[in-house]
């Protein structure tokens, strides 16, 4: 089934992701996509144990993760992909041009980010970083659960 979702969160691994989007996708692994914690176990034991054990993590860096799109994409179970960051996802769709599609789900505020929905902050730069992924053919929305209306980026703007 490979890959069914690629979602950029800056809260990574929470119960949204778990329970909201694991459950309804029947996700069975779930990559995490981020340098700082590819590098700190104690990190990767926090973000583990918001996982149930029937759902494998695997943490990676950038590089790590364009080498291993391809395997997980092949793989016959249901992945998620997840990123912290528009850069780091812009990062892996730049360099694989496997991503169909990226969900926007929470970017909270930061200094120079604006509210483009309840759950989406963005600057200027980053939401540019987006729209040039739709260029290259990926698709960008922002949903915060499966059932809610997926946002296209053009209404973000």
């Amino acid at each position: 089934m490979a890959l069914v979702n690629f979602r950029i969160d800056d809260r990574l691994i929470h119960g949204q992701v778990v329970i909201g989007w694991g459950k309804p996708l029947g996700i069975e692994f779930i990559v995490l996509v981020d340098a700082e914690v590819r590098e700190s176990e104690w990190e990767q034991d926090l973000y583990r144990m918001a996982v149930p054990e029937t759902i494998e993590v695997v943490f990676a860096d950038v590089e790590e993760a364009r080498a291993a799109v391809p395997q997980w994409q092949a793989d016959r179970r249901r992945g998620l992909l997840i990123t912290g960051s528009v850069e780091t996802m812009a990062a892996l769709a730049d360099a694989e041009d496997k991503i169909a599609s990226v969900t926007l789900g929470g970017i909270h505020h930061r200094p120079g980010r604006r509210q483009r929905l309840p759950y989406v902050y963005l600057n200027d730069e980053e939401y540019r970083t987006l729209t040039q992924l739709e260029a290259q053919g990926t698709r960008v929305t922002a949903q915060d659960v499966p059932t809610g209306r997926q946002v296209r980026l053009s209404e973000l703007a």
